[in-house]
Parts: structure tokens; C-alpha cells; sequence
């Protein structure tokens, strides 16, 4: 493809649009002489300032007459939501000094798809049959339930391994977001569970089954429900309407159930409008697939207007350079090339350096040395494609003292006392939720997982939680931790203190079993007196628990591995969880075939082009340094046929010979004309190394 921003004329606005450059002025203003209407694709280069240009195109609509109360905006993080509202509310109150009419003007519907969705379900959950009071299962509780299922349906006890609850839980999760057959998503992506497969569709039959019978949701039911909601044409005409304009962001994130659902309320396209950019669709791995923005403007007849930001306010002209160069010998893409006004003789670098011991002891003496030129370790990046392809690096790096956080750890929601207090808040709302209550019950000394069954089917059978309790046996040695149970959830279901109230009721509750639980409960306390704080900002136990389980915050404690917050500490991260961020140095560890593209992404064509968007995502990243590090060889170990054994790499496909001059190259360590035996390495080898070094730069 190949789609050029027109060179429209632009109307006269208001101060607040004139920061905007030109490209940015035509997606704000467009429709504005009367085809508001008309359906708006912003192709957003990597740093061209996309989310300034989302939250002054909702302004504008306010400013022209829309309702605040009918604009549907929709992002991929709560934050992101905030942000952009926030941002929205500011352009608007400086309008509002000349056009009062516009002052108090908010948005009532921004968010995440998933949250959105969940709200609009409690809405027309009398409507489709679903019970209003549904709570919602986070990944982990899904995948609790689901291996109740699997349990219960023997598959546990077959002669060949079925698969665990986690790989049943993806293959569901794929099969809902993809919309493709369950045959179809275990051949491309789970080969290895093929022969599972009528046993597999029994599974996810009773697991829905014990959903519907728990009135929980899992987050992909979330899509799921909205879109089938919306497939009867009454309530998608009726939800449809209720919004003049609905604005995506990061739409090249979209998986094709989130697109269905847009256009079933959008069908001509009126009002919508979506921003995003294919060459940083990264996500396939989640359900997400590029073609959604690719294939976007032939939805609609006339095709939808496309406009493409390509002026970069982040990164040094040669970075830029570079970039464009890995990403424009994709097989299909929207064309633009990125330039900026950040002038700079320094290109990006490709470093070549002997293995991975010398990679690390590279990316150390580099840090150090921007340290020293006044760059915080915070303002650098460490990025690699897969979370192990940072291990020997993070041994130099502790080794040499020097702090850093990996992005992609223990998540806040995924600590076992978080989950402890949240499911005592989860049964509560919903005591037909199983999974939550059997981890509620064996929280008390002297209960076990026969018990918590057998008080949990006495609630079932009483249909009453508190004379379900009561009616319970226990053993004689849980008799004291339960009469003090029995106290704190009659209190909270007669719901005698208000909320926020009762979730300190829980907290207090549960700092008794903390301290017998748990070695470090005193750490693990500091997470919940951040969780009560997080309560009190939300009107209601439902709300709170909904928006909690979609968009969880991160780890607070020391067990992410964070150092204290007011330390320096280098950033560690891996590509895909770097997307979105900017550091002023990047360094991208291992740019060699096998790990950039992995060799577990080589499968088919549409693999290999999202593996050169990763590296195009990483580069981009980068403000003033980049730094792209080769290693020639890798120690593999547990080769059944060779055993443990050095493995040469090759440069990676993406930075073909082609575009060499686009790139610094350079090797490290700095090595004499003639070879030298370098410690633990025989003369041959040597000689070997450097004939290999120089040969790849042919």
C-alpha cells in the first residue's frame, strides 16, 4: 500500500490547534466542513505525537457541537484512558473562556474495550440473560476453574498427558479472539495438542457451563458477550446510536473479535475514527492481528479517508533513517517515512562482539560510560526479544553493582496476599463463585479442600451464605478461626459498614492470617495498605473489583525486584513490553538470526514480518543512542545429539547488506591488527572469531 496524506487546504481554527503540524490539523479538522461523518484511518509514525493529535481531534468535535456524553473513546490501558481524558478536558476548559456553553464539558465513556464492555453488559444484562451481579475472573481464576473442570472431566487421569490449565486456558482465549476454528488455532499455534481436540471442545463446553451455573465472567467473555450483544441488529442499532463518534486508539492492536464489534456499531462508518500504526503491530501472540488496520479503509464505501503522521518529535534523524530503512522492506505496509528536526552525526551503531559474556561486558562499560556523561541509568535501555536473552547480562550487572528493574515481572495482582484478600472481596459479591471461595475457606487454620467443597456445596444447596455457613462442620481444630470468619462476612453481607469500610474490614481480618501465611508479611503488608488506598478511590465494591481485575496496577513491594523509587536503576526490558516507552540510549541485545527473529517465529511469512516489526518497535525507542549488539556465538547446552556446544550466529535478516550504511559498525573489544590469544581461547579460535567478524560485514 501505498497512501499519501492529501494536501488538503486546512481551515482556520483556534489557538489550541496551532502547535498542531499539518498532517496532524487534517486529521483533527476532518469532516469539519460537514463529513464528520465520514470514517478517518491516522496512520501514527512511532513518536509523531498521536496521542496529542487523538485528544485534540475529540476537543475539536466538542468544540463543533458534538456531545461529550455520545463520543466513545477507546484505549488499551485505564492510564491511557486517563490521560487522554485528562488532556481532552484541558484543550476543552481553554475554549471555555470564549464559548461557555463548552465549560464543564467531560467525557463519560472512555476506557479500555474490556472495560467498556463489562459496563455496557451490566446495563444489558437483563436483556441477554445475564446476571447483572457477575463478577469477573482474572487469568489466574480462569485458570483455576478451568483445571476444576479438566478434573472433573478425568482429564487429569488419561494414559497420555493432557494438556495443564494453562495451555487449555490459551487455546480457549485464542480460539474467542481470533473467531477462527478450534482445529484452525491448534494447528497454527498449538500443534502439539491436535490429537486433543474433541476432548478439548468438551472442556471449553463445561467450563462455560461452570461460568454460566457461577455468573463469572473471564476477560475474553468480556468481547465475547459484547459482540454477540451487538450481532442481533436491534440492540446494535439501539448501542450504536448512543454514540456519534467512537475514536480508537492503537487500533493495530485490535484482534478481530474487537473489530467486529466496531463495526457492527459502526457499519457504514459513520463517526469512527481509528489511529494506530502496522509497523508496530507486535501483538499476534495475544489474538491481535495487523490486517485489522490494513484492511480498515475497504470496510466502507467510499473508503475511509487516510491520513499519515510521519514528522518524528522523539528520535535523532539517523535513527530515523535506520529505522525506515529495517521497515521499508516489509511485504506490505502503509508507506510513510519518518524524519525529524533532531539533527546528529552519530548513527546508529552495530556492534559485534565475540558471545554473550562479552555482549554484557559491552552493554556495562557502555552504560557506565553515559552515566558519566551526565545520561541517569534511567534514561537507558536494555531491550531483548525474549526475557531469558538477558541472563548473563543481569549476573555482570549485579556482579558490578549496578541497580536495574526488568519489566515483565511479578505483577500486582498476581501476589499470593493480594489474590488471598481480593478473593475474600470476590466471594462476598459472588458466593456462587467457586474458585474464590475454596481459596477463601482454606485461609482458615484447620481447613482444607474437602471442607471448603463441602461448605461451599452447603451454601449452594441453602441458596443463603450466612445460613449456608452455618449449617457447615469444620473440624474441632478450625473452630476459633472460623467463629471469627463467620463474624466478618456476616458483618460485610448485612453490609453493615459502607464501602470503603468493608475492604478494611477484610484487611484487618486477613493481617491475622498474614502474619502465620507468610515470612516476609510484612512486606507483603505494605501491598495491602496500597490496595486499600487504591479502594477508596473507587464508589463501590463492584466497581472496584471490575476495574481492578481489568487493568491492575503494578507490584509495589520489594518482590518485583524494583529498587527503592528514589534510586537510579537501569532499565531492563523486553520489546514488547518497551513499546509506548522512549529512553535518550538504547541498547538491543542479541540481533542475530535465532533470536531476532526467534526461531520459534519462523514458521510462515506473517511471523517473520512481525519479527522485523519488533525490531523496527525497539529502534524507535530510542531518543539520541542506539546501539544494536551482535554476538557471534552462543553456548547452547542439552543438544541431544551434540551435547553442550558453541553455536555461531549471522547477523540478523533484517539488516541486510543493503542497508549497512545506515548503521555505524563497529567491534568490541577493540582488537590488534595482528591476532592475539585472548584469555581461555586458543590462537585458532581467535583467528576464527575475527575471519567471521569481518566477513559479515560483506
Amino acid at each position: 500500500m501505498n497512501l499519501e496524506v492529501e494536501n488538503a487546504p486546512i481551515a482556520e481554527a483556534g489557538s489550541y490547534l496551532s502547535r498542531l503540524n499539518t498532517a496532524q490539523r487534517i486529521a483533527v479538522e476532518h469532516g469539519t466542513g460537514g463529513a464528520a461523518d465520514e470514517p478517518l484511518l491516522v496512520i501514527a509514525g512511532a513518536g509523531s505525537g498521536k496521542t496529542n493529535t487523538l485528544a485534540h481531534r475529540v476537543a475539536h468535535v466538542i468544540a463543533q457541537g458534538a456531545n461529550p456524553g455520545a463520543i466513545l473513546l477507546l484505549t488499551f490501558s485505564r492510564r491511557a484512558a486517563d490521560e487522554m481524558a485528562r488532556r481532552v478536558e484541558r484543550i476543552v476548559r481553554q475554549l471555555a473562556a470564549d464559548r461557555p456553553r463548552l465549560a464543564g464539558a467531560k467525557l463519560h465513556w472512555t476506557g479500555t474495550f474490556h472495560s467498556v464492555g463489562a459496563r455496557l453488559l451490566r446495563e444489558y444484562a437483563g436483556r441477554i440473560g445475564l446476571d447483572p451481579g457477575f463478577t469477573i475472573h482474572d487469568r489466574g481464576d480462569s485458570a483455576d476453574l478451568m483445571n476444576l473442570v479438566r478434573h472433573e472431566l478425568g482429564a487429569s487421569c488419561k494414559a497420555k498427558r493432557f494438556p495443564l490449565k494453562n495451555t487449555c486456558l490459551s487455546i480457549y482465549s485464542a480460539t474467542v479472539n481470533t473467531l477462527l476454528p478450534l482445529e484452525e488455532v491448534l494447528q497454527r499455534r498449538f500443534p502439539w495438542c491436535t490429537e486433543w481436540q474433541d476432548e478439548l471442545k468438551q472442556l471449553f463446553l463445561a467450563y462455560v457451563e461452570a461460568k454460566q451455573k457461577q455468573h463469572v465472567l473471564d476477560y475474553d467473555d468480556l468481547l465475547l458477550y459484547w459482540a454477540q450483544m451487538v450481532a442481533e441488529p436491534t440492540l446494535a442499532a439501539e448501542i450504536g446510536a448512543r454514540f456519534d463518534h467512537i475514536l480508537v486508539d492503537e487500533y493495530q492492536d485490535t484482534n478481530a473479535l474487537q473489530a467486529s464489534i466496531l463495526l457492527a456499531l459502526k457499519p457504514q462508518g459513520r463517526g469512527l475514527t481509528v489511529v494506530g500504526d502496522d509497523a508496530q503491530s507486535i501483538y499476534a501472540f495475544r489474538g491481535a492481528t495487523v490486517r485489522n488496520i490494513l484492511d480498515f479503509p475497504a470496510h466502507f464505501d467510499p473508503p475511509a479517508k487516510i491520513v499519515t503522521l510521519e514528522q518524528n518529535y522523539r528520535s535523532t534523524q539517523p535513527i530515523l533513517a535506520a529505522a525506515n530503512g529495517v521497515i521499508g522492506l516489509a511485504a506490505e505496509q502503509y508507506s510513510k517515512e519518518l524524519w525529524s528536526n533532531k539533527t546528529s552525526g552519530e548513527r546508529p551503531q552495530l556492534v559485534t562482539v565475540r558471545d554473550e559474556t562479552d555482549q554484557a561486558g559491552f552493554v556495562v562499560e557502555q552504560v557506565l560510560e553515559r552515566r558519566e556523561m551526565g545520561i541517569r541509568l534511567k534514561s537507558q535501555a536494555v531491550l531483548f526479544r525474549a526475557s531469558h536473552h538477558s541472563a548473563t547480562l543481569e549476573i555482570e550487572l549485579v556482579r558490578r553493582n549496578i541497580p536495574f528493574v526488568k519489566f515483565g515481572g511479578l505483577k500486582f495482582l498476581e501476589s499470593a496476599h493480594i489474590k488471598d484478600v481480593l478473593s475474600v472481596l470476590r466471594w462476598i459479591e459472588n458466593p456462587r463463585d467457586r474458585v474464590a471461595g475454596f481459596r477463601v475457606m482454606q485461609l482458615i487454620p484447620g481447613i482444607g479442600p474437602k471442607t471448603s467443597a463441602q461448605v461451599l456445596d452447603s451454601i449452594a444447596l441453602s441458596q443463603d451464605v450466612m445460613l449456608g455457613l452455618q449449617e457447615s462442620r469444620v473440624p474441632s481444630s478450625a473452630a476459633e478461626g472460623w467463629q471469627g470468619f463467620l463474624e466478618m462476612v456476616d458483618s460485610l453481607h448485612q453490609r453493615a459498614v459502607p464501602w470503603p469500610s468493608e475492604f478494611e474490614t477484610i484487611s484487618t481480618w486477613y493481617q491475622g492470617h498474614l502474619e502465620r501465611l507468610y515470612e516476609d508479611a510484612q512486606v507483603r503488608q505494605i501491598d495491602i495498605e496500597q490496595l486499600t488506598k487504591i479502594a477508596a478511590t473507587y464508589p463501590s465494591r463492584q466497581r472496584f473489583l471490575t476495574e481492578l481485575t481489568l487493568d491492575p496496577p503494578d507490584a509495589t513491594s520489594d518482590e518485583s525486584g524494583a529498587p527503592l523509587r528514589d534510586e537510579d536503576y537501569l532499565i531492563l526490558s523486553t520489546i514488547h513490553s518497551a513499546k509506548g516507552q522512549e529512553w535518550s540510549s538504547v541498547t538491543l541485545l542479541n540481533a542475530v538470526d535465532g533470536c531476532l527473529p526467534s526461531d520459534l517465529a519462523t514458521g510462515n511469512e506473517n511471523e517473520i514480518e512481525e519479527e522485523r516489526r519488533l525490531l523496527y518497535v525497539a529502534m524507535t525507542r530510542a531518543k539520541e543512542h542506539l546501539q544494536i549488539v551482535v554476538p557471534q556465538r552462543f553456548f547452547v547446552t542439552q543438544q541431544s545429539q551434540f551435547g553442550d556446544r558453541h553455536v555461531y550466529a549471522g547477523r540478523s535478516r533484517f539488516i541486510p547488506a543493503s542497508i549497512l550504511d545506515l548503521f555505524e559498525k563497529r567491534t568490541w573489544p577493540v582488537v590488534e591488527a595482528a591476532p592475539v590469544q585472548a584469555a581461555g581461547r586458543s590462537r585458532e579460535e581467535v583467528v576464527d572469531l575475527l575471519a567471521k567478524m569481518k566477513a559479515m560485514w560483506k
